[in-house]
């Protein structure tokens, strides 16, 4: 399955059909007047959005008929939808090419013309999903944690909250740095799991509710029904500031999880570094993402691709 679903009219792309990568975006049109003493008057003209243009690989059985439907939407020019990931567009087919390898077997080229970009403006940056995602999460834990009010969890948070403050961007951290966070999480999910099986064993062992029993001192039968009472406020709590760090934890998992993938056809890893990262040499980390040793791929294959290049360069031990 590709990792992204690209749509042209009624035209679906899918697999080696889908690229690694789509170029999007254009320039701003502007009429420079230059002034006596070098001052500079500039007119925003309006946007000229570029041409978007991919290629990929038709597969199969029908592989010829998909490369001539393709064509065909250049031959008739009329405008089509064009969407993929959030974006969309009005665009009409410029300009189609593919190569008869096999019948089955067609590499293409399609360049589309942008009539109107109908993709949602965005006006404002936000804040990095995982960033806020983590804000909140750590708010929420902290509050579970000053009402559960033991000494031990407290000093355990704290710990956590000084190594979730050093960290400027999970984003962008390396796993180092989420390892680094992952640890002192861990030791307060240890800690909550303590305290859960606790308020557990205080709530099983009253035989009735407070143990108020026949012939239990009066005092004896109000402890325990205040301990009981407390056992099962913390024990709400507690399970809430479990499933908290739980998610948390699931969020600092994912972050250097691979998130995108790439169908290629031969070729070798370099190629694909270089297209992902910008650096031909960070192709280590997709052959561990994928369990590889050999750069060189043989056949088709659909490879993840770790969001942070690797910093080990060289040949991985087998």
């Amino acid at each position: 399955m590709a990792a992204t679903t690209l749509n042209l009219g009624a035209f679906q792309f899918g697999s080696l059909e889908v690229p690694a990568e789509i170029e999007f975006g254009g320039a701003q049109r502007l009429a420079v007047h230059e002034l006596i003493g070098g001052t500079r008057v500039i007119d925003a003209m309006g946007r000229s959005d570029r041409p978007l243009g991919w290629s990929g690989m038709m597969l199969g059985v029908g592989a010829m008929d998909r490369a001539l439907y393709l064509d065909g939407l250049r031959i008739g020019g009329q405008v089509q939808d064009l969407s993929w990931g959030q974006l969309r567009y009005k665009v009409i087919v410029r300009e189609f090419s593919a190569t008869y390898q096999r019948a089955y077997q067609i590499p293409y080229r399609i360049v589309c013309e942008v009539v109107q970009d109908l993709t949602t403006p965005v006006t404002a940056p936000g804040s990095t999903p995982i960033d806020q995602a983590m804000s909140d999460d750590t708010s929420a834990a902290q509050a579970l944690s000053d009402s559960i009010a033991d000494t031990s969890l407290s000093g355990l948070m704290t710990t956590l909250n000084t190594a979730i403050s050093a960290v400027s961007s999970f984003a962008q951290a390396a796993q180092s740095t989420i390892n680094s966070v992952l640890q002192p999480l861990a030791a307060v999910q240890a800690r909550v799991q303590v305290l859960i099986t606790s308020t557990g064993n205080t709530i099983g062992n009253v035989t009735s509710f407070g143990g108020v029993l026949p012939g239990n001192p009066v005092a004896t039968a109000a402890a325990k029904l205040t301990a009981q009472v407390t056992a099962v406020t913390q024990g709400s709590q507690l399970y809430g500031l479990r499933n908290v760090l739980g998610r948390m934890g699931a969020n600092l998992n994912n972050i250097n999880a691979p998130q995108n993938t790439v169908a290629t056809a031969g070729g070798n890893l370099f190629q694909i570094a270089e297209v992902q990262y910008g650096d031909a040499m960070a192709w280590t980390g997709i052959a561990k993402a994928n369990g590889l040793i050999d750069p060189f791929i043989q056949g088709t294959a659909t490879l993840a691709i770790p969001p942070q290049p690797d910093q080990q360069s060289g040949v991985l031990a087998s």
